[in-house]
C-alpha cells in the first residue's frame, strides 16, 4: 500500500502554460512560416531574371541599431520589474517605446530613399519584395509598439511587478522577436540583393 502511495506523490506535473502565452507562439510561428515562405520566394524569383539591382538604403544600417538598442532598453525594463524597480521599469519601457516610434519613422524614410533610387512597389520584383519585407514587418511593429505602451501604462497602474510579469514576459518575447526578425531580414537583404 506505501508503494502506491509513493507512486502517486512521484507522480509528474503535466507541463503548462499561460494560455495567452501559448497563443502567442504560436502567432510566433505563423508570422515565422509566413516571412519564411516570402524569403524563399524572394530566392526563387530572383533565380529567373529581370531583377533590379540597388542599393540598399543606408537608413537600414541605423534603424538596425535602432532595434538592438531598443531590445537592450526592454531588457534594462525586465530586470527592472523583477526587482520592483518601478521606476527604472516604467524608464525602460518609455525609452523602448521612443525607440519604437523611432524605428518606424526610420522605415518609413527608407521608403522614401528607395523611391529616390527609382525603387518603387510596382514594376520590377525586387522593389515589390522590399516594400513587402519592410511593410509587413512595420505593420508587426505597430502591434508590437502598442504592446509596449499597453505595458508602460500598466506599469504606472502598478499592474507589472515581480509577482505579476506574465504581461510584460510576453511583450519581451514578441519584441525581441521582432528585432531578431528584422536583422534576419536585413541580413539576408543584404546577401541577396
Amino acid at each position: 500500500m506505501e508503494e502506491k502511495f509513493a507512486y502517486i506523490e512521484g507522480a509528474e506535473q503535466p507541463i503548462s502554460m499561460h494560455p495567452k502565452k501559448f497563443a502567442l507562439w504560436l502567432f510566433i510561428v505563423t508570422v515565422v512560416m509566413i516571412f519564411a515562405s516570402l524569403t524563399s520566394a524572394y530566392i526563387v524569383r530572383q533565380a529567373e531574371g529581370n531583377w533590379l539591382e540597388f542599393d540598399l538604403p543606408d537608413i537600414f544600417y541605423y534603424t538596425s541599431g535602432i532595434i538592438v538598442l531598443s531590445s537592450i532598453t526592454l531588457h534594462f525594463a525586465y530586470i527592472s520589474a523583477k526587482k520592483d524597480d518601478l521606476p527604472k521599469l516604467r524608464l525602460g519601457m518609455g525609452l523602448t517605446a521612443v525607440l519604437a516610434i523611432v524605428f518606424l519613422i526610420g522605415q518609413w524614410y527608407s521608403w522614401i530613399a528607395l523611391v529616390d533610387r527609382d525603387v518603387f512597389f510596382v514594376g520590377n520584383p525586387a522593389g515589390s519584395f522590399l516594400y513587402v519585407f519592410t511593410g509587413l514587418h512595420g505593420l508587426h511593429l505597430v502591434s508590437g509598439v502598442i504592446f509596449l505602451i499597453i505595458v508602460l501604462i500598466s506599469s504606472f497602474r502598478y499592474k507589472v511587478h515581480s509577482q505579476s510579469m506574465d504581461t510584460m514576459e510576453m511583450c519581451v518575447t514578441y519584441w525581441h522577436f521582432l528585432g531578431g526578425l528584422w536583422l534576419y531580414l536585413f541580413m539576408f537583404l543584404l546577401l541577396n540583393h
